[in-house]
This record gives structure tokens, C-alpha cells and sequence, in this order.
């Protein structure tokens, strides 16, 4: 998920681009959405709405599944070089700035990632109504009621 934003660069401030995406992420989940991106007098902003499935693992009855997943990202890319001159530019220290590399590419892919791990449910679930496993000899309860009647 990459996105060349040299011209974008050498517009002026407050200019806007839209790009769909539709891609797999280096993890092999497709993403899909769309982004704005926002000239500002320092950076790049980025903001959008994307949609992906992940493969999980039930909280309840340990049964993987496909667990759907949308969230919203907003991001700052920062120009490691000046568009015109080819000067580096100085660039923050801060840990969770993003940056825009010398070749003028905005690398959507770890501002996903992360977004992705922000937005996992901490218990995912199968189904609303996952039955879990019997407590006390492990069957599935989703597929019925188990052999020792233990639940």
C-alpha cells in the first residue's frame, strides 16, 4: 500500500487526493477502503475508512474463524527531503511519526498493521451466542450437548 505523493508535495497547502484501496497486506489479509490524503504546511495527513478480515481464534470454543473487521486511521507522514531542492528536511524524533522516504512514497502498510492490532476485539467470538467448550471433558457445546453431560 503504497502511494507516490511527489506531485501532492509541490501542491499547495490544503490540497486533497482520494485513492481506493484494495490490497493484501504483507500479513495476506486483503484491505480494503478509501484514504484522503491532505497536503498540510509540515506533512501529509491521512485519514480513511478500511475493511479487512482476520483470521482468530474463538475466545469461547477455541474454533478458528474469519473475523470482520473495520476501523478509521488517521495519520501524519512526515518529507524526509525537501520536494524541490532535495535537501533533507529535518525530521521529529517522535517514535510514532511516520515518514515519507526520499523517494517521495507514503507507506501505507505499518499505520494499517497498527490499526489493525488497535482494533482486534480482546475476546473475539465465533458467534454472539458461542456456547464454549465443556468444562469438563473440552467438547465444542456449538455442535450440541456433549457425551459425559458434564456441562
Amino acid at each position: 500500500m503504497q502511494i507516490n505523493v511527489a506531485q501532492q508535495l509541490k501542491s499547495p497547502l490544503g490540497d486533497i487526493r482520494y485513492y481506493s484501496i484494495d490490497e493484501t497486506s504483507r500479513e495476506g489479509s486483503r484491505i480494503r477502503g478509501e484514504v484522503k490524503l491532505v497536503r498540510t504546511n509540515r506533512s501529509i495527513l491521512v485519514t480513511g475508512q478500511l475493511r479487512t478480515v482476520i483470521e482468530s481464534t474463538c475466545s469461547r470454543c477455541l474454533e478458528a474463524f474469519e473475523c470482520p473487521l473495520e476501523f478509521e486511521m488517521e495519520e501524519e507522514y512526515f518529507p524526509t527531503s525537501d520536494i524541490l531542492s532535495g535537501l533533507a528536511v529535518p525530521v521529529s524524533e517522535e517514535v510514532d511519526d511516520f515518514i515519507i522516504g526520499g523517494d517521495h512514497i507514503l507507506d501505507l502498510n505499518e499505520a494499517v498493521r497498527q490499526n489493525i492490532l488497535i482494533g482486534l476485539p480482546s475476546k473475539p467470538l465465533c458467534q454472539v451466542g458461542c456456547a464454549g467448550l465443556c468444562q469438563k471433558c473440552g467438547y465444542n457445546l456449538n455442535y450440541g450437548l456433549c457425551h459425559c453431560l458434564g456441562y
